[in-house]
């Protein structure tokens, strides 16, 4: 797109202007996350923009890339732009987003693609998020585009799948403040179906594309990463809503299951039966101990040293707690993990002792926990008792 295509022309504003503080509030910001270039996240975005500017919403385009495609360049056009600011760096020109002109224009909505990228030097920022970070401090709701792969918690395990290392990275608190995620999804067998079309790249480049990054293997690998980013920001969020609204009662999304152990016979048991319910309900699962005062490990804490190896060689997540009363630590382990479901062992008291008093722990856990499921899981040493 050429940088003064429906521009507003309006003159940037001095970078001392931009300095000042706003008295407006934060702006909101929304992003488009996808796992490999031509999944549809700027087409999304400009789509979403077209539907905004029908409904009369001040939206202009900060930087929109259409990288040749035609469809891009079609949605993009007759879109308001804030002309980009060009820049001689090693005797050639650049373009890049001119911040403080998309601030002084003060629109409703600006929408800036490609999140991670690295700015040339000489513009006011090093990386395009922190010239997001800018305009949303100014007030202006922000749409944007990233893939997965750029996010820097990532880029040891998208090293590892794709052989890639990504060198634009941004920082994972970029999604997690954001006020919008919008995962736009695609099968790895019709993105490589788009590729091979030319609507991605053009057509000399596929072979090299297919053969290198846009294997099938690393696309479904690439995709289950965005899925699962996407889903953690979507968990948070719902905690952060029960938080603000104080709910008492687990919102059931998914099941999370808290296995409860100790030293002795029937622990390894209890993990094992926690990982096979947590698997077959596609769920997460916790081992947790507590400790109580006056307890002394002794021999038992390679033992329960054991218990958490093989805990986690299962995939559960380990907690070593604390506490006065053990039943309270549960609970409020289980709440605050939005527990669906506790496992636990028998008591080890005597049949007898269980008839007159009753099972204490296990008695008041279920007693306390309506929107709990509780498993006493059985001791084959009773039986024999």
């Amino acid at each position: 797109m050429r940088s003064g295509e429906g521009s507003t022309g309006v003159e940037p504003a001095p970078p001392e202007e931009y300095a000042l503080k706003t008295v407006r509030n934060r702006g909101r910001h929304k992003i488009f996350l996808g796992y490999a270039p031509g999944v549809g996240k700027t087409f999304t975005m400009l789509s979403e923009a077209r539907r905004r500017l029908e409904r009369g919403q001040d939206v202009v385009i900060g930087f929109v890339e259409t990288h040749g495609r035609a469809a891009i360049a079609e949605l993009a056009e007759g879109l308001p732009v804030v002309p980009r600011k060009h820049i001689e760096y090693r005797g050639k020109t650049f373009e890049e987003m001119d911040t403080a002109a998309v601030i002084a224009r003060r629109p409703a909505v600006v929408l800036v693609d490609e999140l991670a990228h690295s700015n040339v030097p000489g513009t006011m920022h090093k990386k395009r998020w922190q010239s997001v970070e800018a305009i949303i401090a100014a007030g202006i709701d922000v749409i944007s585009t990233v893939n997965v792969q750029h996010f820097e918690s990532l880029n040891d395990t998208v090293y590892q799948i794709t052989g890639v290392r990504v060198r634009e990275t941004l920082p994972d608190s970029m999604m997690d403040r954001a006020d919008e995620v919008v995962l736009v999804d695609l099968t790895a067998d019709a993105l490589i179906n788009r590729l091979n079309r030319g609507v991605v790249y053009d057509l000399g480049k596929i072979p090299g594309a297919l053969s290198n990054f846009f294997r099938r293997g690393n696309l479904v690998a690439l995709r289950e990463l965005a899925l699962r980013k996407t889903a953690e920001e979507v968990d948070e969020k719902l905690q952060d809503y029960i938080d603000e609204h104080e709910i008492e009662t687990p919102w059931a999304t998914e099941d999370r299951v808290v296995v409860c152990v100790k030293a002795g016979d029937v622990a390894k048991k209890l993990v094992r039966r926690g990982y096979r319910l947590a698997k077959r309900m596609q769920g997460q699962f916790w081992v947790v101990h507590v400790h109580t005062p006056g307890e002394t490990l002794g021999r038992h804490h390679t033992e329960l040293n054991d218990l958490f190896e093989l805990a986690r060689s299962l995939g559960a997540q380990v907690a070593e707690l604390s506490g006065d009363n053990e039943a309270d630590v549960i609970l409020e382990f289980a709440r605050e993990h939005r527990a669906t479901f506790i496992v636990m062992g028998q008591s080890n008291r005597s049949r007898m002792e269980e008839v007159l008093r009753g099972s204490t722990l296990i008695a008041r856990i279920m007693r306390e926990t309506d929107a709990i499921d509780v498993l006493a899981v059985a001791d084959p040493s009773k039986a024999e008792e």
